[in-house]
């Protein structure tokens, strides 16, 4: 289990293609070692609405938020969340030119006893 929901205000649409940069954290995640590929869901949601600082009209905004299953140590975790901060700050660099663009990940561990799954996928790329 690592879900990563990517929430994004509405005026980046033209700005980046989201598919794109689900499929970039994707491969990032994957090239960490530390999760099954089985597990990775990464998904984006358009913020619609939304009041960002200032509020000017030119204010967008990505937060990912990053849900992993118990069992990695505070330095994979940090390793992990500095290389997907990395890879998509350096993707979403023409957004930093100008001073309207906010990005921030946060990790979140799920509690195994609060949380209930089933995947077929994970048999079928397990080979079994």
């Amino acid at each position: 289990m690592p879900h990563m929901a990517i929430e994004y205000s509405a005026n980046l649409d033209a700005k980046v293609d989201m598919g794109g940069l689900c499929a970039l954290v994707s491969r990032t995640i994957l090239e960490t070692g530390l999760f099954d590929p089985g597990a990775v869901r990464v998904r984006a949601f358009r913020a619609e609405a939304y009041a960002i600082a200032d509020r000017l009209p030119e204010n967008g905004f990505i937060d990912m938020n990053f849900r992993i299953g118990k069992g990695r140590s505070a330095e994979e975790k940090k390793r992990a969340g500095e290389a997907i901060f990395a890879v998509v700050t350096d993707h979403l660099g023409s957004l930093f030119a100008t001073p309207h663009f906010a990005l921030s990940l946060e990790i979140r561990e799920i509690d195994a006893e609060l949380s209930w799954k089933k995947n077929a996928i994970h048999p079928r790329l397990r080979g079994k």
